[in-house]
């Protein structure tokens, strides 16, 4: 970054933007509305749950996310910016809750590759509606980070910000994958540095999955609940890619150091 962005003074409108980024990103919520929906603690929901269906979502999440990548870095390719259809991608994703509701957990292997994609197709979307050319790998790969963006570990609940711990630790594997697919694009899936960034995201992803999992575990109204919880998922994800566009957008402006320490001392 050239010296003379560092002088730049914060526009008053670009600190409201970093308030709302912070807003959605430090603060999902998503466990406490699931919960709502479902009437009670999604706790007592993961006792529902199969006793190997931990690895089961994990097995199941990485087949996705990689099926996601392949979809990130061959498809998405218009990089003219205009606003989201969060209401359409929300609509796509309800009714592939329903049709996976109605049949029950055993539909996850299938049900969840389609979310996830939606999920990444809204995400792009927003990406692109905040001013980022989509048809650039790093920004495809970032899309494919907001995943990573929506799971708290208990790690996390004592940092000073969950998001740039986030991103500090998906750097080195984001870099290393966008190295290899820039030379050699997605042939050999089981590279490492692909094997690295799926791996990393899924440990995160996972843990928002497996909430979502035992949420549809709750005997409540199968189809249509199975519809609801999958609209909160996608609603979450568009919370965390919206912030965390929103914050992309500013560093191209000010710089990354400058964004950073502005979001930690800003009051939300």
């Amino acid at each position: 970054m050239a010296a003379n962005s560092r002088e730049i003074e914060f526009a008053e409108a670009d600190l409201n933007d970093l308030k709302i980024a912070k807003s959605k990103l430090e603060y999902p919520g998503l466990t406490a509305r699931v919960s709502q929906l479902v009437g009670k603690p999604i706790e007592a929901a993961f006792k529902r749950l199969p006793r190997d269906w931990n690895n089961r979502v994990g097995t199941i999440t990485q087949a996705a996310l990689l099926r996601g990548l392949e979809f990130a870095v061959l498809t998405i390719g218009k990089a003219e910016t205009r606003d989201s259809r969060d209401w359409l991608h929300k609509v796509f994703v309800t009714v592939s809750g329903a049709s996976g509701g109605a049949v029950g957990l055993p539909s996850l292997p299938v049900e969840l590759p389609i979310s996830t994609t939606l999920i990444l197709r809204s995400i792009a979307d927003i990406a692109r509606s905040e001013g980022h050319d989509i048809s650039l790998l790093e920004v495809k790969l970032s899309c494919l980070e907001v995943l990573a963006l929506g799971g708290k570990s208990t790690k996390d609940a004592a940092a000073e910000s969950t998001y740039w711990v986030v991103r500090g630790a998906l750097a080195k594997a984001v870099s290393e994958a966008a190295a290899y697919i820039a030379e050699k694009g997605l042939a050999e899936k089981g590279a490492p540095p692909l094997v690295r960034l799926i791996t990393t995201i899924a440990s995160r992803f996972s843990i928002v999955v497996t909430e979502e999992v035992a949420a549809k575990a709750v005997p409540v109204v199968g189809a249509v609940a199975g519809g609801l919880i999958n609209l909160l998922f996608m609603h979450h994800f568009q919370e965390m890619a919206r912030g965390h566009f929103i914050v992309r957008r500013l560093e191209k402006k000010y710089n990354t150091k400058r964004i950073e320490q502005a979001y930690k001392t800003l009051q939300v």
